[in-house]
């Protein structure tokens, strides 16, 4: 009789450490947020042309998903990990020397395949790592990664291009160093391959197990519209601070991005022992009241009501994430953990390049006034849904 092949369960190890690799690649994926006002000017392109730029990002990102989450059950952790992280390091370069609107969508593209392997394959690592008795702090590690390192970034953009000479270099420079810095931390990750490589092909919309669909859509349901917000602030919302403001300065819009973020990781250490409904349900409110807050910004041109508003989308994006991560760390088998997250992100990013791009072209031919309240009035619409839906579904 033939033993079968059984696993050694995987050595237990640092999760805040094994983030560091999130962190890293999201501080490249909104670093040229408060550049853009550099290269518009340089290179002479319009609000619809940066959402289309921006689009590039997550076009790069949902072409990851369909496949690094599936890879990485199949082949491990680190195979998948330590190429975006690469290609993090690739697109530093296109930014730093880019001459061209070309330039610019290739790199967005390629930081676009990286963040896509790191929210898929590379969070999925740090809940292995983190190991069964510590799932919740393991997901809180992976998920306030990815925030902290999305808000640093273009503060430090900012700050480093109002301070130093070449505006749009320092920054990659910083981040190239941090990614490799990332690269070495990957490689030490006391990770194992799976023994069952699984069947189908490579390529295809990531799915989960029927038992464990209702949990993942639950969790889209509410990260969709506060990483739609986010991504609003991050692109069109430029433009409306400069507006209401009248000031391009990049330290500025930098530090908004980083209150934005940092709301994003405060609310996830304030709700971390909270039951995940609550959780859910107080990201849908915050999704909700973020889109009331951009009306009331954009009708009464008022300056601490964008503030808010990016405060409030920021804890819509935490929370939704949140939630959505200890849905699947609960209930998805190890197996399919990673694709479970490249679905969680597939749901959520496909409105977050859609809506705000329309925003932005909306704005282009009637104002960014009407753009932005229209955006306001869908984002208003798909957070009560969302709201409803966990209401109804999630115990």
């Amino acid at each position: 009789m033939v033993a079968l092949p059984v696993a050694a369960p995987p050595r237990a190890g640092n999760p805040w450490l094994a983030a560091w690799p999130v962190t890293a690649v999201f501080v490249l994926s909104n670093a040229p947020t408060p550049l853009y006002v550099l290269w518009q000017h340089r290179l002479g392109f319009s609000a619809g042309t940066l959402t289309v730029i921006f689009a590039a990002y997550i076009a790069g990102l949902l072409a990851a998903l369909l496949v690094a989450g599936r890879a990485s059950d199949r082949l491990g952790r680190k195979p998948v990990v330590l190429p975006g992280v690469l290609l993090a390091l690739v697109a530093c370069v296109l930014f730093a020397t880019a001459t061209s609107v070309l330039a610019l969508g290739i790199a967005r593209l390629l930081a676009g395949i990286a963040v896509g392997v790191t929210v898929s394959a590379g969070m999925a690592a740090v809940v292995d790592v983190g190991g069964p008795t510590r799932i919740r702090a393991a997901t809180l590690a992976a998920s306030t990664a990815m925030v902290f390192g999305a808000g640093l970034g273009p503060l430090l953009a900012g700050a480093l291009s109002e301070t130093l000479p070449g505006p749009t270099l320092t920054i990659f420079v910083v981040a190239g160093v941090l990614l490799l810095s990332a690269a070495v931390v990957v490689l030490r990750l006391p990770l194992r391959r799976p023994l069952e490589r699984g069947a189908g092909g490579w390529v295809r919309v990531p799915a989960v197990p029927r038992a464990q669909r209702r949990y993942v859509a639950l969790g889209i349901a509410v990260f969709a519209p506060g990483l739609t917000a986010t991504s609003f602030v991050l692109s069109p919302g430029p433009a409306l601070l400069a507006g209401v403001l009248g000031t391009g300065n990049r330290l500025l819009a930098g530090a908004t991005a980083f209150v934005m973020f940092g709301a994003a990781t405060a609310v996830q250490f304030a709700a971390r022992r909270l039951g995940v409904r609550v959780v859910l349900l107080t990201g849908a409110a915050s999704a909700l009241a973020c889109a009331a807050g951009l009306l009331v910004a954009v009708q009464a041109r008022w300056v601490p009501a964008i503030v808010v508003t990016a405060v409030l989308a920021g804890a819509a994006q935490g929370l939704g994430q949140l939630g959505g991560l200890t849905m699947i760390g609960t209930h998805v088998p190890e197996q399919r953990r990673a694709e479970a997250n490249a679905l969680l992100n597939f749901g959520g990013y496909v409105p977050a390049a859609l809506l705000p791009v329309g925003a932005g072209y909306l704005s282009d031919f009637l104002g960014i006034a009407t753009g932005a309240t229209t955006f306001a009035v869908v984002l208003a619409a798909a957070s009560m849904t969302a709201g409803a839906l966990v209401r109804r579904h999630a115990r």
